[in-house]
């Protein structure tokens, strides 16, 4: 396993994504076996959010910690969509966010978008602290606010930007308080989209907020975005201004130190192809899976490549990649080309 350092961690560059799957537990026991067989191949990163699998997901991870070793997971979640909860058995979800939530004054209506993403920090707090119950954990590695650029189709820009000031501040606290080491914001459309998109977010006025709050010394130090063979704008769209030039997003996180998880390096399957033996020569591969992989791993300025797998099978044969070198950088330009 290729391992990449950042700040003082040791993060392996392939990750175990948790989004897919039911929340079942026949699902759970083929999770938990998959993250330990992918532990036992060197891979340390876990990521999963409070609203997989209504918070199966995060319990999942918890039992993995417990046996293997909190210290031997780098494990990031996600707060910003409202979540079920399995285990309640909520028949009625509109009743319980409001007499739980709404009536207790953790939630305002009016910070809720239509597609249930509420970035403020009460509630932040509260799906923080919840997320540390499901993990069993006293600290998480690295917290994401998720999709935080769903909040742009109800504030305008300025009023989004005060709401992360808000947040961050209290992320800020929660490291003072040895609950959480970096944070960061796991996006779908805002760093992937041209500037005068509606939901695009800049990231340098971002870290400058980061700067705002937490000085010099701040922690947000993560992104998370999505990246394959047909969605690469991380890569190839010049869409972050900074210091007078544009840059793609990638290029900008490196400037600024900033460590990138990819997600759906395979796009649920949907990139994958019977790809023919010059293409597999062409990323240095023999199996068509491996194809869209080399491409995520190969690129510059990529960290960890986050890989959707609930099975053990999947698991083995996604990290044979590692036995294949990477492309070169002058390789990986040429694909371009």
């Amino acid at each position: 396993m290729n391992y990449k350092q950042f700040l003082d961690l040791k993060l392996s560059e392939i990750g175990v994504g948790t989004y897919l799957g039911n929340p079942d537990d026949a699902t759970n026991e083929s999770y938990k076996k998959t993250i330990k067989k992918a532990f036992e191949y060197g891979v340390n990163v876990v990521d999963t959010a409070i609203n997989y699998r209504d918070m199966e997901s995060e319990r999942v991870v918890g039992e993995v910690l417990k046996e293997i070793g909190r210290e031997n997971l780098i494990v990031s979640t996600k707060g910003g969509y409202f979540p079920r909860d399995r285990r309640l058995k909520v028949s009625d979800i509109a009743k319980y966010l409001r007499e739980n939530f709404i009536d207790t004054g953790i939630v305002n209506p009016e910070d809720i978008t239509p597609y249930g993403n509420i970035i403020t920090p009460k509630y932040i707090d509260w799906s923080f602290e919840k997320s540390l119950e499901n993990l069993n954990t006293d600290y998480i590695d690295i917290y994401f606010l998720h999709n935080p650029e769903d909040q742009l189709q109800i504030v305008d820009k300025e009023k989004f930007y005060r709401k992360l000031w808000t947040v961050f501040r209290l992320l800020e606290g929660k490291v003072n308080e040895g609950k959480l080491r970096y944070y960061g914001l796991a996006t779908w459309n805002g760093f992937r989209v041209p500037p005068d998109n509606l939901q695009h977010l800049n990231l340098f006025e971002i870290y400058n907020i980061a700067k705002e709050v937490g000085g010099e010394k701040h922690h947000f130090r993560f992104i998370q975005l999505p990246y394959n063979l047909s969605m690469t704008e991380a890569y190839t769209l010049k869409n972050q201004f900074y210091n007078g030039s544009y840059y793609s997003t990638l290029e900008l996180a490196n400037i600024l130190g900033i460590y990138t998880y990819i997600s759906a390096p395979l796009l649920q399957g949907r990139v994958l192809r019977n790809f023919n033996d010059e293409v597999k020569k062409l990323f240095k591969v023999e199996k068509d899976i491996h194809v869209p992989i080399q491409f995520v791993r190969s690129t510059p300025y990529v960290g960890t490549v986050l890989i959707g797998m609930s099975k053990v099978n999947h698991a083995i044969e996604n990290l044979e990649v590692e036995k294949y070198p990477l492309l070169t950088k002058e390789e990986f330009e040429a694909l371009f080309k």
